[in-house]
């Protein structure tokens, strides 16, 4: 399966276009090509430091990729970085909350950022602390919730300004179970909502909850296509996915020590 296929082509909401990243010498993103259609929910996988996070980064316009081109709904992430802003809810691995402020507080902060004030604050405020089971807790310390809860409220803050594309790294790595399957909970409400959702993550049963799984593996993308096609003739998507770095491995082996 070709890497540099089209994740759906008939609808390029998202456009990753031969796209690089370096640090130094390092090369952590390597002329990745991708599209997303709007409403998909895509999952980004593969092993750690394969160029996953930095990707989303360039998406999310914290850094402009070295070469190539990101558009977002048809506008360039570098050149129109005020405007693809506003579409975007970003939550990086280390979400900022305030751990001395409420969950009620921390919420508010974030609607101050975004300019919700009046019965629209309140409306989003109830709303989104609610369908996140928060609202019982909303005088309570951020540094007192655990893990799950603070990742659902570092989601509702993201969410409250209603973006069109949802860009989330490993938000669930770490949190238990119960927490997890609630967290995809609210991911679910909001796709049906018609959010795009872009989310890495290193538990490969919430990447056969996505309609396209994009494989990273030493910054480059490797594989591209729906959970089912990508697993293929294997007995499961691990298998798949091992596979596959392996095959990869082995080429670059090969590719290294050619005479």
């Amino acid at each position: 399966m070709s890497a540099s296929r089209s994740l759906d082509s008939a609808n390029h909401f998202v456009q990753v276009k031969d796209v690089s990243m370096n640090f130094g010498e390092v090369t952590a993103v390597n002329h990745v090509s991708l599209h997303v259609a709007k409403g998909a929910m895509v999952g980004f996988v593969g092993s750690d430091g394969a160029g996953k996070s930095t990707l989303l980064r360039m998406l999310a316009t914290m850094i402009r990729p070295a070469s190539g081109k990101i558009m977002i709904d048809g506008l360039d992430v570098v050149t129109c970085r005020s405007q693809v802003k506003t579409m975007i809810g970003y939550m990086p691995q280390r979400f900022g909350l305030y751990q001395d402020l409420t969950v009620g507080e921390n919420i508010d902060f974030f609607m101050d950022i975004f300019g919700l004030f009046g019965a629209e604050r309140k409306e989003r405020k109830d709303r989104f602390l609610q369908f996140s089971n928060l609202l019982p807790f909303i005088d309570r310390l951020a540094g007192n919730l655990s893990g799950g809860m603070k990742q659902k409220l570092g989601l509702a803050c993201v969410l409250v300004h209603q973006p069109q594309i949802l860009i989330l790294d490993e938000p669930t790595n770490g949190v238990d179970p119960v927490s997890r399957r609630e967290f995809w909970n609210i991911l679910f409400q909001m796709k049906k909502q018609g959010m795009t959702i872009m989310i890495s993550t290193a538990y490969l049963d919430e990447g056969e909850n996505c309609d396209h799984l994009a494989l990273m593996h030493k910054s480059r993308l490797l594989d591209s296509g729906s959970p089912e096609v990508i697993q293929s003739d294997f007995p499961n998507l691990e298998e798949a996915l091992i596979h596959r770095i392996q095959d990869e491995d082995k080429e670059l082996i090969h590719d290294n020590f050619k005479i």
